[in-house]
């Protein structure tokens, strides 16, 4: 029976063709792959990160970063985030695609009461 070892920063199946551009949040680099309304965010480092929620908004911005288009939800785990995506024509194909962008939460926003924050991130 045959036995096969996958890395931690292997894709999911969809994404396998899909190749990844890498992207640094503050600390936290993922491996980004982007096919169609869905982007998928592995993430390549050791950190730690309980559950979606810890790791939610670095990974959301990272998929904004790579894709240009608006995450409207998030689902997954700690290590790997699908994202589903609204995208404009005029947002696709995104100019950091093609390059390793860094980026840096530099103001959140949670409404009074609300579960949502809102992210502000400079990508260079």
């Amino acid at each position: 029976m045959p036995v096969f070892a996958l890395g931690c920063a292997a894709p999911s199946p969809y994404f396998q063709d899909v190749p990844a551009t890498r992207v640094q949040v503050e600390g936290a680099v993922f491996a980004v792959r982007h096919k169609g309304r869905l982007a998928e965010a592995t993430r390549l480092n050791t950190q730690f990160a309980p559950n979606l929620m810890s790791i939610a908004p670095h990974a959301e911005t990272a998929l904004r970063a790579v894709t240009g288009c608006d995450v409207i939800e998030l689902r997954g785990d700690a290590a790997q985030v699908l994202g589903i995506l609204h995208c404009d024509q005029a947002q696709l194909p995104h100019a950091l695609a093609r390059r390793t962008p860094s980026c840096e939460v530099v103001d959140v926003f949670v409404p009074a009461g609300a579960v949502t924050g809102y992210l502000e991130a400079e990508c260079d």
